[in-house]
Formats: C-alpha cells, sequence, structure tokens
C-alpha cells in the first residue's frame, strides 16, 4: 500500500541541495515512494565544450544522489537532465512522469533577507497543479508540529485532508487555524459600530469552522484548533513562530490572472516570509491511496487492512478484512480488525457484533482443544 508513489525531487547541486536530497530521503522511507531526480541546465550555452563539461558534471552528480538514495533501500526512476527554463521544465516534468509531489529547496537565501524564497520556487508554486514541497535552507525534515490554516474554501479542504494523513504517519501535532479577518473602520462607520460588525462576522466564522471540521475525521490524531482574529497572513506566521511549527500545509487559490494572483495573496506573503518548510496544494492531493488487487494472501491483506486503519482509511481497511472472512471466516484477527475500524466510524453497535463474533470463534476454538486434551487423557487412561 502506497500513499505517495512517486517524489520528483528538484536538485540544483548548491550548498542547501544536501539538505533537499536528505529530506527526500526521510519522506521517501516514511511514504515508501519512489523518487526521480531532475536537474534542469541552461539552453543557451553556445559553446560545445562548455556545454559538454556541464552535462557531465551534471550526471555525476545527479548519479551520486541516486546512488545515496538505492543505498538508503529507496527506489528510483532514471535521473532526468534537461535542458530550459528551470521552473518551466520541472513543472512539465512533475506532469510527464505523473509525480505526487514536486519537492524542492526554498533557494539560495542571506539571513535577513525580507523575502525567503526563491524566485525558481515561487514560480513553480504559481504554475504547477502539482502539489510542491518546499525544504528551508538549513532546515531538517523533522516534523513534530504541522500547521493547516483553513479558509473553508476547497483548497483548503484539500491541504486539511492531506495534513490529517500527513501528521498520522509522522506522528506529529497538527493544528488546525482559521483566522476571522477584521474589518477596518472608516469616516462612515464608528468604532463601536465596526466593532459590532466584527464580533457578528466572527461568530459566523466561528459555526463555520466547526461544520467545516465535522467533515473530517481526526481520530487517533494529536489535533488542536485555534480561531484568532486578525491579519490572516500575519495570524499564521504568528502561529508558525509561538508554535515552532515544523511544516505548514495550505491549499493556494489558483486563480488566473497576473502572476502575482496566482497563489492568492495570503498564500503569497506566507510562503515568502515563512521560516519553516511548507507544502501548498491546488487541485491534487500528496496523498493518493495505491491499493494492490487481487490479493490472495490473508496475512497481507490483513496487515494491509491493518496500515489503512492507521492512516484514517477505515472503510477501505474493512473492504480488506471482509475479504479475509471470505477466505477464512473463522480467522480471529479480521474480526477483532473489523471491530477497531468501526470503532474509528463510531459505530460502536457494529463494533460490537465483530468483538463478539471474535469472542465466540476463540471460545469455540478453546473448548474444541479441551475435548481434544480430553480424548487424549481418556485414550491414555484405557490403555
Amino acid at each position: 500500500m502506497k500513499l505517495l508513489e512517486k517524489i520528483l525531487v528538484a536538485h540544483d547541486f548548491g550548498e542547501s541541495s544536501q539538505n533537499v536530497i536528505s529530506s527526500a530521503i526521510e519522506l521517501a522511507k516514511i511514504f515508501q515512494s519512489t523518487i526521480i531526480p531532475i536537474h534542469v541546465l541552461p539552453g543557451d550555452i553556445q559553446n560545445q565544450k562548455a556545454k559538454a563539461l556541464l552535462n557531465e558534471t551534471a550526471e555525476a552528480k545527479l548519479n551520486e544522489a541516486v546512488n545515496r538514495m538505492k543505498n538508503e533501500g529507496l527506489d528510483t526512476e532514471e535521473p532526468l537532465l534537461i535542458e530550459g527554463i528551470p521552473h518551466e521544465a520541472i513543472v512539465r516534468a512533475a506532469v510527464n512522469v505523473s509525480a505526487n509531489l514536486i519537492l524542492l529547496g526554498s533557494g539560495e537565501t542571506q539571513k535577513g533577507d525580507t523575502f525567503r524564497l526563491g524566485t525558481t520556487a515561487e514560480r513553480i508554486i504559481q504554475k504547477s497543479e502539482k502539489p510542491v514541497f518546499v525544504i528551508k535552507q538549513e532546515v531538517l525534515l523533522n516534523v513534530h508540529h504541522i500547521l493547516c490554516p483553513v479558509d473553508f474554501s476547497e483548497p483548503s479542504k484539500r491541504a486539511l485532508h492531506n495534513a490529517i494523513t500527513m501528521a498520522r504517519r509522522f506522528k506529529s501535532e497538527l493544528t488546525i487555524l482559521s483566522v476571522c479577518e477584521q474589518a477596518k473602520t472608516s469616516w462612515l462607520t464608528s468604532d463601536n459600530l465596526m466593532q459590532t460588525v466584527n464580533d457578528e462576522k466572527c461568530k459566523e466564522e466561528k459555526d463555520k469552522f466547526e461544520t467545516f471540521l465535522k467533515e473530517f475525521n481526526l481520530a487517533d490524531v494529536n489535533w488542536t484548533k485555534e480561531a484568532p482574529k486578525g491579519n490572516p497572513a500575519e495570524e499564521i506566521l504568528s502561529a508558525i513562530s509561538k508554535k515552532m511549527i515544523d511544516l505548514l500545509i495550505m491549499g493556494t487559490s489558483g486563480r488566473t490572472g497576473l502572476n502575482r494572483m496566482l497563489m492568492g495573496s495570503v498564500t503569497e506573503k506566507v510562503v515568502r516570509e515563512v521560516p519553516c518548510s511548507f507544502l501548498t496544494l491546488k487541485s491534487e492531493d500528496v496523498i493518493s491511496l495505491e491499493l494492490k488487487t487481487h490479493i490472495k494472501d490473508i496475512e497481507e491483506l490483513h496487515k494491509t487492512a491493518m496500515d489503512l486503519i492507521g492512516d484514517g482509511f477505515y472503510d477501505e481497511a474493512i473492504g480488506h478484512l471482509k475479504a479475509c472472512l471470505n477466505i477464512n471466516d473463522m480467522y480471529v484477527p479480521a474480526y477483532k480488525g473489523m471491530a477497531k475500524a468501526y470503532d474509528k466510524l463510531n459505530q460502536p453497535e457494529r463494533a460490537g457484533v465483530y468483538r463478539m463474533n471474535a469472542k465466540d470463534i476463540m471460545d469455540k476454538i478453546w473448548y474444541q482443544k479441551i475435548e481434544e486434551e480430553v480424548r487424549k487423557l481418556r485414550g491414555s487412561s484405557e490403555r
């Protein structure tokens, strides 16, 4: 069972690249992913000797990265060495290889820079429909706390679904943030009137937040929710700092028009200034459940089912456990697994039925063993 099939890793051979490769390896281990390294060469080199030397050097560095990944026991595909404009080539390659995720560094920046996001990374986020995972310079992928801001839109819904699964896999804390933006006073309105308007707006936002969260299964996730008032970008950045967030996961609007509008104004400000690694999503999920079909081995079916329960895919787990029972209707672990899955789905009556079935079968097996022992004792005594 794979949740993240392919990771396209942009390798620019800069100082921060080793951290990008290390992060890719860590992510691939957690999600059992295949890694595809890519490097983009300039397409305007006229000197053929220089071009050949550059190609040779790039191939050697890509192969070095591949060997490092293979030594870690990971699956890799043939590295890609492409000429062109970096952000265009990487976005196009992600589609061509059917990558689930583009992973890259944030770009080389100096301490004190106002904007910490490199041009290539920003343009990839703007142009790519694929999820983009940006690793901050000198920041290791050690995820203990995830922040997912939501505005109840489809992109933020997608972001939260993925954040929940990633929180389970990373065994990390998850904070879900909804910011109530405050309207400012003008010469047409009094401070008191504006305060009343803002209070009513935030009450409505809070109700929407509660309704929104009911759509998500947060079982077994260590999560909290927060609904501060203020400027969304500023509140997101503040929460990252106060809570020592390791990973920000957020949806982007994907609006068409001017380049600066492609991410949405809030996302644009946040990703430029955010101090931690981050993941942006538009129209595609990072997490895509790839299940093996036609599994006939009962133990493999059961293991896959329990993995699915661990990742929060309870209905899919139930399907696998029913397949176990089709093979052997006395297979106790399947009944126990069904009970656990229905517990997670908050269906205690169904869970109780399967738990009772497991107990009945275990009791039956126990009595059969006792009868066998009694027969053996009787046989020995008669002799």
